[in-house]
């Protein structure tokens, strides 16, 4: 990964932020593209496969929240780590933004040198996601800094030990069971709930919100329109 040249796609509907902070990342070594809007931004990120997508929000033709939701549909893009960067801190649109598939959030104004540091910070873990080994017993499933532990329906990340409702506890362990697939909500909602159960359309999306909470934004991704999977 050392020799590799990143690659930046940065939406954005302000000139100047793009000028601004595209001559900052460069500066640094990075290849940056730039849109204005959502639908420019997808037909960029097709053509270029970007390591990085950095989006606004508040944009004209489409939005930031939308035109992250259908790069989540493009496969070759499913390693593509998306970062929203805007001055919205209300935290339903950071919510939004992180159900439609994005893997962090920056709050503008932002400084430069910060700007890089979490940039680099985003690459860095682009680089690490190689799936780790999965180690499992009767009773325990470790992977990475995660660790699952059956017999107490508890979890340990990061060496601190939490213990989930019934629900939360059988959908990590589910989509930690095969690392890196995509599980349908038709595959959650059986194995989870049953097929005997009549759950909200909501419920998925609520038990995924709490696991995040719980051990970071990370580790799990979503696939808009399609389900969920785990990466360490």
């Amino acid at each position: 990964m050392e020799d590799t040249i990143f690659k930046i796609l940065l939406v954005d509907d302000e000139e100047d932020i793009l000028e601004f902070i595209s001559y900052n990342l460069e500066k640094e070594g990075y290849k940056v593209f730039t849109a204005k809007n959502g639908i420019e931004a997808l037909k960029s990120a097709e053509k270029n496969l970007p390591h990085l997508v950095i989006l606004d929000v508040m944009m004209p033709e489409m939005d930031g929240i939308a035109a992250c939701e259908e790069m989540r549909k493009i496969p070759a893009l499913d390693n593509t780590v998306i970062a929203f960067l805007t001055a919205r801190g209300e935290d339903y649109s950071q919510i939004a933004g992180f159900e439609a598939g994005a893997d962090d959030y920056i709050t503008k104004p932002v400084r430069p040198k910060v700007l890089v540091s979490r940039v680099k910070a985003l690459l860095k873990r682009k680089g690490e996601t190689t799936a780790a080994p999965v180690v499992q017993d009767e009773n325990t499933v470790s992977v990475g800094n995660l660790i699952i532990d059956k017999e107490r329906y508890l979890i340990k990340i990061n060496n601190e030990e939490m213990i989930l409702p019934r629900k939360e506890f059988e959908l990590i362990s589910l989509l930690v069971s095969k690392q890196g697939k995509v599980f349908t909500r038709e595959e959650i909602y059986h194995s989870v709930w049953g097929e005997n159960v009549v759950v909200g359309d909501r419920t998925i999306d609520v038990h995924i919100r709490k696991l995040r909470e719980k051990i970071g934004n990370d580790h799990i991704k979503t696939l808009k329109g399609i389900g969920y999977k785990f990466v360490n």
